[in-house]
Order: C-alpha cells, then sequence, then structure tokens
C-alpha cells in the first residue's frame, strides 16, 4: 500500500523507492466543443457501427459506420478513421478513409489526410490538408411555399 510522504509529489511504495509525480498542464490540448461530447481516447478501438446523440471526439481507432445523429463530428489529431460518415458537421485534423456526408459542412485542417468522397453545403480546406477524392457541393433545398386556394 502507498504512502504519503512529507513531500507530496513523491510516494512511497517501499522503503527506499520512490516515484516522481509531476503534474503538468496541458497547453497544445485540441479544441473540443463544449456541451454534450462524447470522447472516443487514443487508447479507444472500434470496429463497427458507432452512433450517438450527441458530439462525437473521436482520438482512437474507428472502422464501420459512424452517425452522431445530426450533430458534429470531430476527428482529432491522432483520429484514425476508416468509415463512412454521416453528420450535420465534420472536422478532421487526423486521418480519415471513407465516405462523407456532412448537411452542414466539412473542415479540413491543415493535419489532416482523408481519402474519399464528399457531399456537403459547405467546405474549408486549409493550407497543408491532403485530399483525394471528389466534392460534391449540395445546394440547401428551396422551401416550398404552401398556396392554398381562396375559397369560392
Amino acid at each position: 500500500m502507498a504512502k504519503a510522504c512529507k513531500d507530496k509529489s513523491r510516494i512511497e511504495f517501499f522503503p527506499n523507492c520512490y516515484q516522481e509525480v509531476t503534474l503538468m498542464e496541458t497547453t497544445n490540448a485540441p479544441e473540443i466543443a463544449r456541451g454534450e461530447t462524447t470522447l472516443i481516447g487514443t487508447s479507444i478501438v472500434i470496429k463497427g457501427d458507432l452512433s450517438c446523440g450527441e458530439d462525437l471526439y473521436i482520438d482512437g481507432q474507428v472502422e464501420g459506420t459512424i452517425d452522431p445523429k445530426g450533430n458534429r463530428l470531430t476527428i482529432g489529431p491522432h483520429g484514425r478513421v476508416k468509415a463512412s460518415v454521416n453528420a450535420s458537421a465534420v472536422v478532421v485534423q487526423g486521418k480519415l478513409e471513407g465516405s462523407i456526408q456532412a448537411s452542414d459542412r466539412v473542415d479540413l485542417k491543415k493535419s489532416a489526410v482523408v481519402t474519399g468522397d464528399i457531399a456537403t453545403q459547405r467546405i474549408s480546406i486549409d493550407d497543408g490538408a491532403y485530399f483525394k477524392g471528389r466534392v460534391n457541393i449540395q445546394r440547401e433545398s428551396p422551401k416550398k411555399e404552401v398556396v392554398r386556394a381562396a375559397a369560392p
């Protein structure tokens, strides 16, 4: 059992053996959208269909299909994805192999490597990003006005 020492940065496991514990502040952490976000960390590997009802941040490995049900998908700098994606907005900082269907927008950041087709209303590709595939810019569906006939 570990005993606390006078020096709070050390933990005593054995009488003459100490382990240094250093707390560091992370300053280069990628920005994650505030609110409800599901996080898939760097050590997580998922194979299969993935769906959720909130924003999704992937920094691990996913293979299959990804559907955050009309929410935002962010693939972090360590993310490795081989999947068909269907989301409202997609931000790629890592690697994605597969098709992207985004109802609003797709952002490929400078560290992005994307191979596959993209269908969206808006797209931005940062200088330095790699993209191989086709882009289909979809126009927003015009709202149909309901015209009612006047009463005779």
